[in-house]
């Protein structure tokens, strides 16, 4: 499958009511990842028809993808983006999609900037949405993507160096096709992170990309800004002036 055949697929079912129900939730979750994250390079890999960076407050962002209307058009394996230049990469439904998902993570840690992060939206496999998948295999988006289960995407992500420092899950309904039945199920949104919150049919990570050897020394304003003690004289010792010593008592010594 190509990209550009995935693309307009994906187009569709992101305007179905299941999946405006998955988009609302993560564009939520986007919003909130980039709007602390610094830097001038942002770039969003994929979903070019949707701002997820609209919350970002770095100055350039750039959507990139193989079609459409995008700033860059380029395979997702091989970016036309020096290394070590990208403050923040958007993944959202790539790695799933993809033959090669590690590739493309290698390529991310290529561009990205030492303390750089990458956001990441995926399928769960262990959900009511990957039970689902189970027997719609092959058939329509986003049921013939090959789901990647959390703790191999932590493993891989730590094989290149990233730590993990945010997630979650979302989109704790089942997936229904009909705006009613999603709508009466609305409630397992809240219940989910409580009594199942492993099984939400998309789970999003927020890793950082670490450098071995590399310490950031930060100031120490505990200390910088706190207030001074009164300090008080210590007076000096004066010693007696020593009487002069007489030949005799050299000898002596």
């Amino acid at each position: 499958m190509s990209t550009q055949q995935h693309s307009s697929t994906a187009s569709e079912w992101f305007a179905t009511p299941l999946g405006q129900y998955a988009l609302a939730r993560e564009q939520e979750y986007f919003d909130r990842a980039v709007a602390d994250v610094f830097g001038y390079n942002a770039l969003q890999l994929g979903m070019v028809e949707h701002d997820l960076l609209g919350a970002s407050r770095i100055p350039l962002r750039l959507r990139i993808d193989i079609s459409g209307a995008v700033q860059i058009r380029a395979d997702f394996r091989d970016l036309p983006i020096a290394s070590n230049s990208a403050d923040l990469v958007l993944l959202p439904h790539v790695l799933e999609f993809s033959e090669h998902p590690h590739q493309i993570l290698r390529e991310v840690a290529r561009v990205l900037l030492p303390e750089a992060h990458v956001v990441i939206a995926c399928f769960n496999p262990w959900s009511l949405w990957g039970f689902r998948r189970i027997f719609n295999s092959g058939a329509h988006y986003p049921w013939r993507g090959r789901f990647i289960n959390l703790p191999r995407l932590k493993d891989w992500l730590a094989l290149l160096g990233f730590e993990i420092v945010a997630g979650q899950m979302g989109c704790y309904a089942p997936p229904c096709t009909q705006q009613k039945w999603l709508d009466r199920f609305r409630f397992m949104e809240k219940a989910g992170d409580r009594w199942w919150p492993m099984a939400g049919g998309v789970y999003y990570l927020q890793a950082v990309k670490r450098v071995r050897g590399m310490r950031l020394i930060m100031p120490k304003w505990s200390d910088r800004f706190a207030p001074k003690k009164n300090l008080a004289a210590v007076p000096k010792k004066v010693s007696k002036p020593q009487e002069p010593v007489t030949a005799r008592e050299t000898v002596k010594q």
